[in-house]
This record gives structure tokens, sequence and C-alpha cells, in this order.
């Protein structure tokens, strides 16, 4: 803590920055993960998912045409064809198409990122039902994209 500005050369500011009710929750937050890890739900719902969409895209015949990059619980559904292994091969996405998806997909009930280069999040509070349903709503809103 020495480091930190005013003792320190290291200045760091933030919203929440030092806020009472904040710190008190990432504690509890750090105590409630540490009784209760989350890691393993969230890869068996993160490979779910994936899963899920990887059935819905070869259903439609767009496996050349998508690429699905996941870790643990974070996805992205990329409108490009793979390998995309740095943000130069991502950049090929089609952007317009994924916006075509994500309105499809907004207005299913399905809510996700706006653009194309970010990441769905999968939650403790998604249950099995919600996965599967994201999938078969991204199938249909797949198909209003390739229209």
């Amino acid at each position: 803590m020495e480091q930190m500005a005013p003792v320190g050369p290291v200045y760091q500011a933030g919203t929440l920055s030092g806020n009472p009710l904040a710190m008190e929750a990432g504690l509890a937050m750090l105590q409630e993960i540490e009784r209760r890890p989350p890691y393993a739900e969230l890869e068996a719902k993160g490979a779910l998912l994936e899963s899920l969409l990887a059935a819905e895209i070869e259903t439609r015949g767009l496996s050349e045409r998508l690429s699905l990059a996941r870790c643990g619980s974070l996805l992205t559904l990329f409108f490009a064809p793979g390998p995309l292994r740095d943000f130069a091969s991502v950049k090929r996405a089609d952007t317009g198409r994924y916006a075509v998806f994500f309105h499809a997909m907004r207005e299913r009930g399905v809510f996700l990122p706006p653009a194309q280069f970010e990441a769905w999040f999968v939650s403790t509070a998604h249950t099995e039902a919600d996965l599967r349903r994201t999938a078969r709503m991204a199938g249909l809103s797949l198909t209003a994209a390739w229209a």
C-alpha cells in the first residue's frame, strides 16, 4: 500500500475505489467463492452451451461460416470461419451479420453483448433450461441472419 498515492508513486482512482460498501461486498464475495467454489459448475455450463450452439450451427449447415471460442464460462460466437487465433483473424468477422443476429436474439428475449468482439458470460444463476433456450433461440436467429 505504500506504493499507492499519496504516499507512493502509483495513482489509482475509480468510482468505487476504497468505497467501504464496495470493499465489504467484494470481501463477502471472495468468502462465498472460497466456501462454495463455482468453477466446476461454470466450466460444465460453458461446455454445455458450447455443445448446444455447435449442434445448432451444424444443423443449419453453418460450420464453415461461424466459429465458437470458449474459455470456461466465457464464450463468443464469431461470424467468421476459423481458426481464429488472434485479433487480426478475428477482425475478419462479419459484424453486419452479427448485428442482424444480435437483434434477432433480442427479439427472442436473449440479451447478448452488442458488439461482435465481446464475450457471452455464463453464470451460476443460469439454469440448464436457460442454456438450452439460449441455444434454440440462437439457432432461429442464425437462420434469420442468413435469410
